[in-house]
């Protein structure tokens, strides 16, 4: 009768695509120890070595840590306590995976930016990322307290729209900062506030705006909103803006009364 069949380490990992590296790491942290040459110490992997790889193999691609797999590959049969586990894992795998597709849509959206813009201000730019990290967040928030139309027409604006909103964003800060020092009323902070508003108008569109004029939303859930939304001015910019606007409004109000 003919041996079982054994294997070098150097052999075992071409045959399995594991690295010599890893498998001397499996070895070391007790996940998969073969038998050793008694004169040289060398690793003598056999055929079950190769069947508790797959395992390990199996168990990695399905989400399970070395940990965790150390005390599986002992088993020599899995129950429903399995589906149990998986289904918790797979919870896990879905959370991960939202967050890589945040991030990469973050990573196309900001690499669109800089490579049109050429140079972006930092605080803007984290500002924008930390926007599309609660996408999710704000849309929940929204789906509690603005009307379905509103949540419909935002939702529906294509990625064209959106890098062209943050392209407008990113103008609109660089000029704010330019401004802050000059009063509210001067020509140039209100040319500002003027195109800053029909930029606003003219991404949500007018029949939106007033809608959202029309919306009574406590002014506590608007803080949280509002936190969902980092900001990349300072508090002392983001007054000095809201008195531009006043003004503004004010001004464009004795125009149409006169």
């Amino acid at each position: 009768m003919m041996g079982k069949k054994k294997f070098s380490i150097g052999e075992f990992s071409s045959r399995s695509g594991v690295s010599v590296r890893t498998l001397h790491y499996y070895d070391e942290i007790g996940l998969l120890q073969p038998e050793k040459h008694p004169t040289s110490g060398h690793r003598i992997y056999s055929e079950e070595d190769v069947h508790i790889l797959q395992k390990i193999i199996s168990l990695k691609f399905l989400g399970y840590n070395l940990d965790k797999i150390k005390k599986m590959v002992k088993e020599p049969s899995f129950s429903i306590d399995l589906a149990d586990t998986l289904n918790l894992h797979m919870k896990a795998l879905e959370t991960e995976k939202e967050k890589m597709e945040k991030s990469l849509l973050a990573i196309r959206r900001v690499t669109t930016l800089l490579e049109e813009e050429g140079e972006v201000d930092s605080t803007v730019l984290m500002s924008l990322i930390g926007n599309i990290q609660t996408e999710k967040e704000q849309m929940e928030w929204m789906e509690n307290h603005l009307p379905q139309n509103v949540i419909d027409e935002l939702d529906n604006k294509s990625e064209e729209e959106r890098i062209a909103l943050d392209k407008t964003y990113i103008r609109l800060a660089k000029q704010l900062k330019e401004l802050y020092h000059l009063p509210v009323d001067d020509p140039k902070v209100q040319q500002f506030v003027e195109v800053y508003l029909q930029e606003t108008f003219q991404f949500l569109g007018e029949d939106l705006v007033q809608t959202l004029g029309e919306v009574d939303v406590p002014e506590t859930e608007i803080e949280k909103f509002e936190q969902m939304n980092p900001s990349p001015f300072s508090k002392e910019e983001e007054e000095w803006l809201n008195l531009a606007i006043e003004y503004y409004m004010k001004q464009t109000e004795m125009l149409t009364e006169g």
